[in-house]
């Protein structure tokens, strides 16, 4: 099976555009997906576009999209924080629903992936929760900015280097993340999980994905990524995600008729 890309773009609660790509098969669209990507991320990172596409050539169409202020996105990424990251992904919901059928799957990358499980409480159409290297807290993130916190508490904002580039960050965005509770809802969910996770991951340790594996109730799954780093660069692991992710979600998600 071949697959469609095309240009899915829409608007977060604050009237700004977001860029997306929706990623279709070519023949019968079984059910759609979300895909959210990892901190400071967009939609075009390798793991996100491999996995995207390879999910569509089985036919589950895959929205991914530029967090706002990031990629293609409009907006100021210093002004963005977890929940507005959340506000986006409902909004990305929303628009798809609009176009197409209420989404069924949430698929997470990193702080995508703890947005995942935050959403995933809250919106009741969704079967299937898929988490890749996520952490089991928000507040996972604030070491990224160790060397800037005296800082960002001295004058509310301050340039941080990450990952080779330079983000600005406010307070209100450490203060957003101390104040969220990932797991606090989580056993209440009836929803299905699938908890990816890799030994080798030195950005977020194994031991995260045991403590939200351990807060949720079945249906639950976990699945060992091996040797695959945190970004999910190999493409022969971004293969092997995808194709556990549909073998998996076939439990669980009912075909669009």
């Amino acid at each position: 099976m071949t697959q469609l890309s095309k240009k899915f773009d829409f608007q977060n609660k604050n009237g700004e555009t977001l860029s997306g790509r929706l990623e279709l098969p070519d023949t019968q669209l079984v059910t759609i997906a979300i895909f959210a990507h990892c901190f400071t991320c967009s939609k075009n990172i390798l793991a996100a576009t491999r996995i995207s596409k390879s999910l569509s050539q089985l036919g589950i169409g895959v929205l991914r999209f530029d967090f706002t202020g990031l990629g293609n996105s409009e907006g100021d990424f210093a002004n963005t924080n977890f929940s507005s990251n959340i506000d986006d992904l409902k909004a990305a919901y929303n628009a798809i629903s609009s176009e197409y059928f209420p989404p069924q799957i949430l698929i997470g990358h990193s702080l995508g992936g703890a947005a995942a499980l935050k959403l995933s409480t809250e919106i009741d159409t969704l079967k299937a929760v898929v988490t890749i290297g996520a952490p089991s807290d928000t507040s996972h993130v604030s070491h990224l900015f160790d060397d800037n916190i005296d800082v960002i508490n001295r004058d509310g904002v301050a340039d941080v280097n990450l990952a080779g580039r330079k983000f600005k960050i406010k307070k209100q965005f450490i203060d957003d993340i101390k104040n969220q509770n990932l797991l606090e809802k989580l056993s209440k969910s009836k929803k299905a999980y699938l908890i990816m996770h890799s030994s080798s991951d030195d950005t977020v340790s194994i031991d995260h994905a045991a403590k939200i594996y351990q807060s949720l109730k079945h249906p639950k799954s976990f699945i060992s990524l091996d040797k695959a780093d945190h970004l999910v660069s190999n493409p022969k692991d971004a293969q092997y995600i995808a194709n556990v992710i549909g073998a998996w979600v076939g439990a669980y998600v009912e075909p669009n008729k």
